[in-house]
């Protein structure tokens, strides 16, 4: 690999920062998703967040790294995204993380334990596809939206509520943009 590349991508690392994630994804949009993952949760025990991160920090691209390390590196920050924003932290240990990276164009979708045993690893790869394939078709909030419907579904099997229960919501609806 040439100095072309990881020169390139530090550039665009370093150029798109919180505007660009709150120009892809604007407050409208947000907040509609959020009220889509607020009624997500009023049907499971299950917890969804969402973060659109524009770039990375410096320090985790370097050293340069062929795609399959930086792919693992994405995989690296969404689970420091997961951790930070408390995603491992809920009750029945099924709480998810769509993150998105926009500098690399790269998703990651992170679920806990209580959720993740219930889904089939075919399954994970067909909502990424999914995602991704919505993401190059259209608008940003529509691919989402389509996300949270399919991880509603399995959280709505993997974790229901009983008969009689009521929702309690452990973290916060909203989209992070960062």
């Amino acid at each position: 690999m040439g100095w072309a590349t990881p020169l390139r991508r530090w550039a665009r690392h370093l150029w798109l920062d919180e505007r660009a994630s709150r120009r892809w994804l604007d407050d409208a949009a947000a907040e509609r998703l959020r009220r889509r993952i607020e009624a997500s949760e009023s049907h499971h025990r299950g917890e969804i967040r969402v973060c659109v991160e524009a770039s990375l920090p410096l320090r985790w691209l370097w050293p340069p790294a062929d795609e399959a390390a930086l792919a693992a590196r994405v995989r690296e920050r969404a689970l420091a995204w997961f951790g930070r924003l408390r995603v491992w932290d809920t009750e029945d240990n099924a709480g998810v993380l769509i993150y998105l990276l926009l500098a690399e164009r790269a998703i990651e979708i992170v679920a806990d334990r209580g959720l993740a045993r219930h889904v089939s690893p075919a399954d994970w790869d067909a909502a990424l596809q999914a995602l991704r394939d919505g993401l190059r078709q259209g608008p940003p909030e529509a691919a989402l939206a389509r996300a949270l419907d399919t991880v509603d579904g399995w959280l709505r099997a993997a974790v229901p509520l009983a008969p009689g229960e009521r929702a309690v919501n452990e973290l916060p609806d909203a989209v992070v943009r960062v």
